[in-house]
């Protein structure tokens, strides 16, 4: 079994966000079932142990309404936003064995009134080691596909991802906010996956479920307690059977992720349903100051602020890829961007938008081609951006301004000294008008 002390850790006192970009790919050796009986998925101790992921039933009007569509044949669509563990990394194959793809099915089983179950519908969008701040920023795009889906359930997984979340929580709840009262007001089901150290934040992140009264999971609650007895003991799965490597879930351990999902279905089905919603208009937990967190990108940039792209006019296609949905293919993480390469000079990039809250995505990359930036906020120097900090292809958010009335800034961004011949890509940017 892998030494726990592979996890790297931060100033948050939990690891890091997965600095492993290594997934597992069909035909690759697994680590499990070498040493372990194999896993009784249909034994009584299995049911004890997912009933034990129930955190809290919550109010349960929203989701017994979306059960209650599927019943009727209407069309319902479940949606998933979280980091690797969501995008399916573990499982094999992946678009079909992870726990998002699972859960759906069996949503679908469980409750469309067809046996195709041709109206309930999929939404994927899990990207690896990434958090909520960077969450909030691809909402609009990635769950409701810029205005085309309303989905009526989404559940969030960031429980594993937000060590490195610079607001501690302010994103997170803000994500949960804008889903609450986003189209059709959804069902939102908190996640709460967990690492081979048996670490995650859900006693941040929890406690934000509590203030709304939603439902939710906890994988760490149901398996970590018995990973310590024997079978004798009452043991179900041992980490080697539940653990691919230190941060994902193999298919079994992706199973018992999506039968403890399936669990809140049933115990909503047979519940009385509520009859007064949740409340989304009280003071917050801990904020919300990035509910209203818009994407701008080279697609829509010209449109919302004044650009001048300077030596970063090229466009960068090496970029972090994730299988969307039940999709085989990889599909680009914002592929609007702007590359400074080692051709462009030393013109800065150069945009001037009005704003209260403004969030930088940049690439990371492991190749040594790629150098430092330096970014500067209204003329003063904000941050290096280092893309060797994480070391592979990968998206990361970082907050360049955060303020309680909106004004005009300008981002200047340009290669820092002794990296002026090497390349920077700007994925985009998230901001809060």
């Amino acid at each position: 079994m892998t030494d726990h002390s592979a996890i790297s850790m931060n100033d948050s006192g939990g690891p890091a966000a997965p600095r492993d970009p290594e997934y597992l790919h069909e035909g690759d050796p697994t680590p499990e079932a070498v040493i372990d009986p194999p896993v009784d998925f249909a034994s009584q101790s299995y049911r004890d142990m997912i009933a034990k992921s129930l955190l809290n039933r919550g109010n349960n009007k929203r989701l017994k309404a979306a059960i209650e569509k599927a019943k009727r044949g209407e069309p319902v669509t479940i949606a998933y936003i979280g980091g690797s563990i969501t995008h399916g990394a573990g499982a094999v194959p992946l678009p079909v064995n992870c726990y998002a793809y699972r859960s759906y099915e069996l949503f679908r089983k469980r409750f469309a009134s067809s046996s195709e179950g041709r109206s309930v519908r999929f939404i994927k969008a899990g990207v690896g080691g990434t958090p909520s701040e960077l969450g909030i920023v691809r909402y609009d795009r990635d769950v409701l596909r810029d205005g085309k889906e309303n989905p009526d359930i989404v559940v969030v997984e960031f429980a594993v991802n937000d060590a490195g979340d610079e607001t501690r929580g302010n994103c997170y709840e803000s994500l949960v906010l804008k889903a609450l009262d986003g189209p059709g007001q959804p069902a939102v089901i908190l996640l709460f996956s967990v690492f081979l150290n048996d670490w995650n934040l859900q006693d941040r992140l929890a406690p934000v479920g509590w203030h709304y009264d939603l439902p939710m999971v906890s994988i760490k609650d149901a398996v970590v307690e018995q990973f310590r007895l024997t079978r004798d003991q009452g043991g179900v799965i041992s980490k080697r059977q539940f653990f691919y490597d230190i941060y994902h879930p193999t298919n079994s351990g992706h199973q018992i992720m999506a039968d403890c999902l399936d669990w809140l279905f049933e115990v909503t089905d047979r519940s009385v349903p509520d009859a007064e919603d949740i409340a989304t208009d009280k003071p917050p937990l801990i904020g919300r100051d990035y509910v209203h967190t818009r994407l701008l990108d080279r697609l829509n940039g010209n449109s919302v602020a004044r650009i001048d792209p300077g030596g970063f006019r090229e466009t960068d296609t090496d970029l972090q890829l994730a299988e969307m949905d039940d999709h085989d293919d990889g599909t680009p993480q914002f592929p609007y961007n702007w590359m400074h390469t080692a051709e462009s000079g030393d013109g800065h990039f150069s945009m001037t938008l009005r704003s209260k809250r403004l969030i930088l995505v940049f690439k990371d990359s492991g190749s040594s081609e790629f150098g430092t930036a330096e970014i500067r906020v209204d003329g003063q120097h904000k941050m290096f951006a280092d893309p060797h900090e994480i070391n592979w292809t990968h998206c990361n958010a970082v907050i360049l301004v955060d303020e309680q009335e909106s004004k005009e800034h300008t981002v200047e961004i340009g290669m820092a000294e002794g990296s002026e011949h090497q390349r920077f890509t700007i994925l985009g940017f998230g901001y809060v008008p």
